[in-house]
């Protein structure tokens, strides 16, 4: 775990949330950002609460894919400044348990190494940018617009610059930086923040098929996949397929891969286990 003990993690069933909603629906882990009175902006102790939910999801075998939805018009307005710059505004939640260091959303989301979409049925701006770009898919409404508006405030989009440079290219990072301009779902689809484009009547059946599908192959092969990709960075050019195949190695020993295979020949639906 990186911001939660693991038995912490463990007393998930205790914990009373105050800014998000949690479900569990077969193998899928629905995550509601719930202050829509604040545009869901994330005060410290809403981030806590989302990187413990993240964290459950991650400890939880027979959860294979996530969903982060928003309640309201805003998906989400980022940080709440108020709230990070003076400590006696943020409301405690005195059922979670205190994170062994600070909460960082953008590694939160990084280290889950699950399938996790975004349903994003309004606008996101600022920090909001860690959740989408944490997530493997985003589905939007067209009525969505993404900006990082900092420059307006005399700030800049630290931490969404991590979350971005493996989605967009540089350059379009510090002209959505500089700029603080708005844009479009449409336009977000085509720089790649965005994945699919679906209408407000029809997002919530879209996103529960990309659910189904992936919850439909093999979870173990996802996050060993999903943690070579992302390993593969630290690791020096000429050593990258030797890596590769050593991970490929220790997969052909999972207990899902030898199910994989005998279900193939069987001619039957594989039972995975997730190991």
């Amino acid at each position: 775990m990186l911001f939660f003990k693991e038995e912490d993690v463990a007393k998930f069933d205790t914990i009373q949330f105050l800014f998000i909603k949690t479900s569990l629906k077969g193998n899928i882990f629905e995550i509601t950002l719930n202050r829509p009175e604040k545009r869901n902006a994330f005060t410290p102790t809403m981030a806590n609460e989302i990187a413990f939910a993240l964290a459950y999801a991650k400890n939880q075998i027979e959860i294979r894919c996530v969903i982060i939805k928003a309640k309201g018009p805003v998906f989400c307005a980022g940080a709440d400044l108020n709230a990070f710059h003076d400590p006696t505004i943020d409301q405690k939640n005195q059922t979670l348990p205190e994170p062994v260091e600070e909460v960082r959303l953008g590694d939160a989301f990084a280290n889950l190494h699950k399938p996790c979409i975004a349903q994003v049925e309004g606008s996101v701006f600022a920090g909001g940018f860690l959740i989408i770009c944490g997530c493997t898919f985003v589905v939007s409404i067209p009525e969505a617009n993404f900006s990082l508006p900092e420059v307006k405030r005399g700030i800049w989009p630290m931490q969404v610059m991590a979350s971005l440079i493996d989605i967009i290219p540089k350059r379009k990072i510090l002209e959505m930086s500089i700029t603080g301009k708005s844009y479009s779902a449409e336009e977000a689809l085509h720089l790649g923040i965005v994945t699919q484009i679906s209408d407000k009547e029809l997002i919530e059946e879209e996103v529960n098929k990309l659910a189904n599908l992936i919850c439909s192959n093999a979870p173990y092969a996802i996050k060993s996949g999903m943690e070579a990709l992302q390993n593969l960075s630290e690791i020096e050019e000429d050593k990258r397929h030797n890596y590769l195949k050593s991970q490929l190695e220790n997969l052909l020993k999972s207990e899902d891969a030898k199910e994989g295979t005998a279900a193939f020949k069987d001619k039957r639906t594989p039972i995975w286990k997730g190991k």
